[in-house]
């Protein structure tokens, strides 16, 4: 049977499981709801949510009876119940493994020496990127942060580690140290929207050092200036001695992610690809053979470098076949020595 969690939801309320549901505020004054009221009314829903919830997945109630518990009606109960799945107050957690995933990760364990692999189920019918692979990466994370012996986690960037992130319980993780492997600054000086250390910090409780640099610098030069910087310095130490570091694979079809998200030009990447590029890690780009590219882009790269795989664990997290050249590329050098990807994604490469 899976495990089940339900996250608090935003209010922090802590009424007992079975305390009567009072319905949304009134309106009061000319009957104009405020913003302010409006928000109180939506936190009481989404408490009233993962109540039932929590006696539906957790508890083991039938609508029925969570309809007689909160005092609401059957129909109430059973939108209380869907909507504490769609607002991703619920999730899940399979325990039992499944063998053809468990198949394909011992074939990807042999053909490219890695030393840690997790398959996921493929959903034949989703279009997403992150879909299995980021709550499987959550999982992971989550499991070496319990540790008690205090560990250095390294963490790139990207959509799926972002969604991974967002999967995260609420820690209390003080023993351990969280490194950004990559710059938290986006080229127009914001802040990087798929960077991720903030949040996983304030997710664990855990103290974090970040990157404040641009992925890619404007020159040679400028890169070298800021990485003399004292702060700078002292993470990409701190990055090279990481005991695990997850992060993702960006890849140069169609829609690369350095393009999509303005760190090179459409120029710099035709540059890369007629230098024989088909992917990158941390925004270092590599050939079909696992080879960083000379010069380029590469000659500005902020980041720090790709940890090295036989002094860390250097977990990728990638699916889907616009990446399979890039992730076959990384596993073949190695540059990463774990992945965590999906069943078809798994097939693709040992078909390869």
């Amino acid at each position: 049977m899976p495990n089940v969690g339900i996250k608090r939801s935003q209010s922090g309320a802590t009424r007992g499981v079975g305390g009567a549901i009072t319905g949304p505020p009134a309106v009061h004054g000319h009957g104009i709801a405020t913003p302010a009221r409006r928000s109180e009314g939506v936190a009481r829903r989404l408490d009233d949510a993962a109540r039932a919830g929590w006696l539906y997945y957790v508890a083991g109630n039938t609508q029925e009876e969570i309809a007689a518990k909160l005092g609401v009606s059957r129909q109430s109960a059973q939108r209380l119940v869907s909507l504490a799945m769609s607002a991703g107050l619920v999730k899940v957690r399979l325990d039992h493994p499944i063998a053809r995933c468990l198949e394909l990760g011992k074939h990807l364990t042999d053909r490219f020496g890695l030393v840690f692999v997790n398959v996921v189920p493929t959903d034949p019918a989703s279009t997403s990127t992150t879909l299995g692979v980021a709550e499987a990466a959550a999982a992971e994370m989550e499991r070496r942060l319990e540790s008690v012996p205090p560990i250095i986690m390294a963490v790139g960037t990207g959509r799926t580690l972002k969604a991974a992130i967002d999967l995260l319980p609420a820690m209390e993780c003080p023993q351990h140290r969280i490194v950004s492997l990559t710059g938290n600054v986006a080229p127009d000086g914001s802040a990087a929207f798929y960077n991720v250390i903030f949040s996983m910090a304030d997710a664990v409780k855990a103290r974090h050092f970040p990157m404040p640099l641009s992925v890619i610098a404007a020159s040679r030069e400028e890169r070298d200036l800021l990485h003399q910087q004292k702060t700078v310095r002292s993470t990409l130490a701190l990055a090279a001695q990481a005991d695990v570091a997850f992060v993702g694979i960006g890849e140069f079809g169609e829609h690369p992610p350095l393009l999509v998200d303005g760190f090179i030009t459409g120029a710099e990447l035709a540059a890369l690809r007629r230098a024989g590029a088909v992917g990158e890690v941390l925004g270092w780009a590599f050939d079909r053979a696992g080879r960083l590219i000379e010069g380029l882009t590469n000659d500005r790269v902020a980041s720090a470098p790709i940890p090295a795989v036989d002094t860390s664990m250097v977990i990728a997290l990638a699916k889907g076949p616009a990446k399979l050249p890039a992730i076959g590329a990384a596993l073949s050098r190695p540059l990463v020595n774990g992945l965590i990807t999906d069943e078809a994604t798994a097939e693709a490469l040992l078909a390869g």
